[in-house]
């Protein structure tokens, strides 16, 4: 039984012979105050609207700090019946105090473990399904194919073979990877795509819900993993002084060779010049053999609150939000990535890249920043960022956060 078609009828019926006043409207909340995903949210509530004259959407869109602040209370007193959100740790509290509604019908209705699969890790919890992704974007390690060629180096598939591009790359007076971490954030995707690859996604969630301590031997590995990149010299001079943008010349002019960044990087990097086929996209070498491939990527969902009062309808939408036509067209407008795998591929090169490389992920993981808590993720890219700078302080900065950790997590 496909649940979006019998839902869809289900409605309908609701409508007619219902005296439930709530049937046939459902309530939106989302923080899509932006121009594009604005835009990319009305093209998608009409287009749900005509595909269900008898629903009709109403649409609260709130700026991002505000939608944040308020997301308790609405889900504690006036509860939408969808409303927008984020996959993984950042939204377990949410189910843990039982304000999100169980969808685990909507994935086995619509064969959504299969289609929605590389996401299907961050959206359980309990064996039990709390939403629908609808969009992400990668992020990997974007490099010079041009000083590639020049060099003779082939993209680098394992540790061993990143370590050597990276020296050969440094003698021939070129820096390795650029990076600002003046914001910090840029540090925790260096910090996640390691653990990942030294440990796995199971070891890493665990880590960033706080069950595993920071001195734990098998953290102390990723950091030093890291000093392999940080002690030769390998990342951009003055680093802590730098944002992200910042970084980017080194790049565009051929002083550095790769960046660890998020797709929205590639826009800055056409407009300071480079062209399409001097940008090249690698999956982030493998460290720990074996080990499944898991990736970062960001995911923004929608839910059900425990509290909608027209579950029913807001199944419809939800289901309709995880087809291969809504989310392909959804994502066209954003410029990221539809997550059911049975969508339209990208027509950008590295975006279709970004569409296998994700699609066929065994998992996902969030970003650091989303993954762990407020102030655990503060403490920790604070942290990181002191490793880049000073990496024979390992111990005294693990030390220093585990007892973040277990203030936070107490």
């Amino acid at each position: 039984m496909n649940l979006y078609k019998s839902l869809s009828g289900l409605a309908v019926s609701a409508v007619l012979v219902s005296t439930n006043a709530y049937a046939g409207q459902i309530t939106l909340n989302s923080d899509q105050s932006d121009p594009v995903p604005k835009k990319a949210m009305e093209e998608m509530i009409a287009d749900f609207q005509k595909q269900h004259p008898d629903i009709t959407v109403k649409w609260n869109n709130f700026d991002h700090e505000g939608y944040k602040a308020a997301v308790r209370n609405f889900l504690t007193a006036d509860a939408p019946d969808v409303m927008a959100w984020y996959a993984g740790n950042r939204m377990e509290p949410f189910v843990k105090a039982g304000m999100f509604e169980d969808v685990s019908d909507i994935w086995a209705a619509n064969g959504l473990d299969e289609q929605l699969k590389s996401a299907a890790p961050s959206m359980t919890i309990d064996g039990k399904k709390w939403g629908v992704p609808y969009t992400y974007y990668q992020w990997g390690i974007y490099y010079r194919k041009d000083i590639f060629a020049i060099q003779g180096i082939t993209p680098p598939k394992t540790w061993a073979e990143l370590l050597a591009a990276c020296e050969k790359l440094n003698k021939a007076g070129i820096t390795p990877f650029t990076i600002g971490t003046k914001a910090l954030w840029p540090t925790a995707g260096w910090f996640d795509y390691l653990d990942l690859r030294v440990n796995g996604y199971d070891f890493h969630m665990q880590l960033t819900s706080g069950k595993v301590p920071y001195t734990d031997p098998r953290v102390k590995a990723v950091f030093e993993k890291w000093a392999e990149l940080v002690k030769p010299g390998y990342f951009l001079n003055n680093h802590a002084a730098l944002d992200w943008q910042d970084a980017m010349p080194q790049f565009v002019q051929g002083k550095a060779a790769m960046y660890l960044m998020g797709n929205f990087a590639v826009a800055t990097m056409k407009i300071g010049g480079l062209k399409d086929e001097q940008i090249g996209f690698l999956q982030f070498p493998e460290i720990t053999p074996g080990l499944p491939s898991a990736e970062e990527a960001p995911t923004d969902t929608f839910h059900i609150p425990a509290k909608a009062k027209n579950k029913a309808d807001a199944k419809v939408f939800l289901a309709y939000l995880a087809t291969p036509e809504a989310q392909s067209k959804i994502n066209a407008t954003l410029g990221q990535l539809p997550i059911n795998n049975k969508a339209t591929k990208p027509s950008d090169p590295i975006l279709d890249q970004g569409f296998t490389m994700l699609s066929n992920a065994k998992a996902l993981s969030q970003f650091y920043d989303r993954d762990a808590q407020a102030d655990m993720a503060k403490a920790g890219m604070e942290g990181f960022q002191e490793f880049m700078v000073k990496p024979d302080k390992i111990d005294q900065i693990l030390a220093r956060l585990d007892k973040v950790r277990q203030r936070v997590y107490k």
